[in-house]
């Protein structure tokens, strides 16, 4: 196993919740790491992703400001902090590898993300 997340849960509108992603020394060296999430019925879609030689991030419009991703390389782990939660925020939320793009981009599409965890559920209310 490459990679696996933990934190989900149930939280209330307007709470916090951060997920980790613990992922295998050989996995974390991609070059960029990124989370994603999927609600029932919807398609999978990027939330944030964080390039691992630079540490710049990357975010969707509709998490910029409340979401925040950091890594932490002595320990081979990717977090997403995650407040101000929204009930459209319900989804099961992944970390991922994949390729960088244009130098030091990370991109949030899905396709290019090649090694994926089974997934952390999130659930607000």
């Amino acid at each position: 196993v490459q990679l696996v997340e933990s934190g989900g849960g149930s939280v209330q509108a307007g709470g916090s919740l951060t997920l980790s992603c613990a992922a295998s020394e050989y996995t974390y060296s991609a070059n960029c790491m990124g989370w994603f999430r999927q609600a029932p019925g919807k398609e999978r879609e990027g939330v944030a992703a964080i390039h691992q030689r630079s540490g710049g991030t990357f975010y969707a419009g509709s998490v910029k400001g409340r979401f925040t991703i950091s890594r932490n390389n002595a320990e081979y782990m990717v977090y997403l902090h995650m407040n101000s939660l929204k009930p459209e925020d319900t989804a099961m939320y992944y970390c991922a590898t994949g390729p960088s793009r244009y130098g030091s981009s990370c991109l949030l599409s899905p396709p290019l993300y090649s090694t994926w965890g089974q997934g952390t559920q999130v659930t607000v209310s």
